[in-house]
């Protein structure tokens, strides 16, 4: 009987000739990796297909630049925020007859926004530098919220029991309190706390007071959703698998929990900073925020009706009230987009 021989070489079947061949081992197209996008390459690239938000985006970067570029602005109108100048030329007493508009308080050459009724303070100088003041004071105060929130959040959801019950009492505790009214009456105790500090020099008490009143409530309502959001991220693999490699709990919550919440945080973040705008304008307009001669926005709603400047010049008060509309309206657009574009599901 033949001993049967053993296979040595296995014989190619060559593709057929209706099938394309099959590319080789080395090249780019097998080897490549898929390319993959982060949060926010996808973000923008969902933001990018709205009119909508790009135009809003538009409007803030301007505003932005508004406010930054502030002392640029008033050095090329020629004018500045602090000088008064109540000459006939400039300030007219509404009494010179035959003419249909009172001296200068209205735009012309000089004066691009016109100028402030009874002081003659030009308005386009301080537009833009009330328009830094109440930015900073907004932008400051919604970072001191984010981490507020983000970090106590954090922790109730992570190590829950006694910590967990601790934070969310005090979360409750903060979100019972009427919000504007604890404002009202804590911002005087405050400032009158930091006169004695390096933060009551100047115009820095009522932007620090601001600042640290409007970011030390505005926490809380953040706080709730990145605890909800972590209490089902602590039991996920990648936690467990930082558990078992021996990280601590400090390392587990800020570099595997709350980079994975930083989607829900930035979206709170741009809602936020609109909500602040308009609690400054109120603040200032109430006349516990920033005084004159600092200028803001909302102290300029305020000294439009303090002296009743609305009634015989209501371009005094139409200038910084429609510019807080727009900036508070774009702002919102903006924090939208962003929520649609992190989370599309929200918007069906």
């Amino acid at each position: 009987m033949k001993r049967a021989e053993p296979l040595t070489q296995i014989q190619s079947v060559e593709p057929s000739t209706g099938s394309p061949p099959l590319p080789p081992a080395t090249s780019p197209e097998a080897t490549a990796p898929a390319e993959a996008r982060s949060l926010l390459a996808t973000a923008w690239m969902r933001i990018r297909r709205s009119k909508i938000a790009l135009l809003s985006l538009c409007v803030v970067v301007a505003i932005l630049l508004f406010a930054i570029l502030a002392p640029v602005l008033s050095a090329m109108s020629g004018n500045d925020p602090y000088t008064s100048n109540t000459s006939p030329e400039v300030l007219d007493d509404f009494q010179t007859p035959g003419l249909p508009l009172p001296g200068y308080m209205y735009p012309s050459a000089q004066h691009w926004l016109g100028v402030e009724p009874g002081l003659g303070r030009d308005l386009f100088a301080r537009l833009a530098y009330g328009g830094q003041v109440s930015l900073t004071i907004a932008l400051l105060s919604t970072v001191v919220s984010v981490v507020l929130g983000t970090v106590l959040g954090a922790a109730a959801g992570y190590f829950g029991g006694k910590t967990d019950a601790i934070i969310s009492r005090i979360m409750d505790l903060f979100l019972a309190f009427p919000h504007l009214l604890l404002v009202l009456s804590l911002t005087p105790i405050l400032q009158s706390r930091l006169r004695d500090t390096p933060l009551g020099e100047g115009s820095f008490l009522p932007m620090a007071s601001l600042v640290i009143i409007l970011g030390f409530f505005g926490w809380a309502y953040l706080a709730r959703i990145v605890r909800g959001q972590v209490l089902s991220l602590r039991e996920r693999e990648f936690v467990e698998a930082a558990r078992s490699f021996g990280a601590s709990h400090l390392s587990i919550l800020f570099r595997q929990i709350i980079p994975n919440v930083m989607g829900v945080v930035l979206v709170y973040a741009t809602m936020l900073i609109p909500t602040n705008i308009s609690a400054e304008a109120a603040l200032s307009f109430l006349g516990v925020g920033v005084k004159d001669p600092t200028p803001s926005w909302g102290q300029m709603l305020n000294a439009a009706q303090s002296g009743n400047w609305y009634l015989s010049d209501p371009w005094f008060l139409a200038v910084p009230g429609i510019m807080l509309v727009i900036t508070v309206l774009a702002f919102n657009l903006l924090g939208d987009a962003v929520r649609d574009a992190l989370d599309p599901k929200s918007s069906r």
